[in-house]
């Protein structure tokens, strides 16, 4: 699915999202207080917009994704990182490789999502953080409401003028609607044994940045 999206994905992500979606990387590329010369995993990399940033910052980027052509479309757009074709169940890495690791938009996409959380930690030095940018529920029940309502009829019609294949803006909308919610997420990612796991709200709680340590 994410192979036949890759070549408009950027476009219809930043129409659909009423132009935020640069606002919500960029903030949880801050969230990870980049040192020049981190080593980060961005996992679920995509097209590369989140590693692009990661790399302008000063770190040492990797982007890994398990869709090739969503990497191979990033590296035509000329992606100034090491990508990886993998899986994040089972990522290529030694123990401890990274200063950190993040994760944009693609955890609520993968099979296991405790899973994933642990292979990341796996990878992340101690020490180190993880930051995980994702969609997530209103907190205020009005708006919720309106968003819900934009998830539901509005983005797929959208995503038919907008998208090359607008079946995958279907999916977008269900998986975000059966998504968990911010403490239930900080929840998750406190049992697959990250520490200090906190989140901060962005647009009113459309988007959430949880953000974590790898302890002993």
């Amino acid at each position: 699915m994410f192979d036949r999206v890759a070549r408009r994905y950027d476009v219809a992500n930043h129409l659909l999202s009423l132009g935020q979606d640069r606002r919500w990387r960029r903030t949880a590329v801050a969230a990870l207080d980049i040192v020049p010369g981190d080593r980060i995993l961005d996992l679920a990399a995509g097209t590369g917009a989140s590693t692009s940033a990661l790399a302008d910052s000063g770190a040492e980027a990797v982007a890994v994704d398990i869709s090739g052509g969503m990497l191979a479309e990033g590296c035509r757009r000329g992606l100034a990182a090491d990508a990886i074709v993998a899986d994040g169940l089972r990522l290529p890495f030694a123990d401890g490789a990274f200063d950190a690791a993040t994760i944009s938009f693609g955890l609520r996409n993968v099979a296991d999502v405790s899973a994933v959380l642990r292979e990341m930690r796996r990878v992340t030095r101690l020490g180190g953080r993880l930051v995980v940018c994702e969609f997530s529920q209103p907190v205020w029940g009005p708006w919720r409401a309106i968003y819900r309502g934009y998830l539901m009829r509005a983005l797929p019609m959208i995503a038919r003028v907008v998208s090359s294949h607008p079946e995958a803006y279907v999916y977008l909308a269900e998986s975000i609607r059966a998504w968990p919610d911010q403490r239930a997420l900080a929840g998750l990612i406190g049992r697959a044994g990250w520490r200090r796991v906190g989140f901060r709200n962005l647009s009113g709680g459309i988007v959430a940045i949880h953000r974590a340590w790898r302890g002993d």
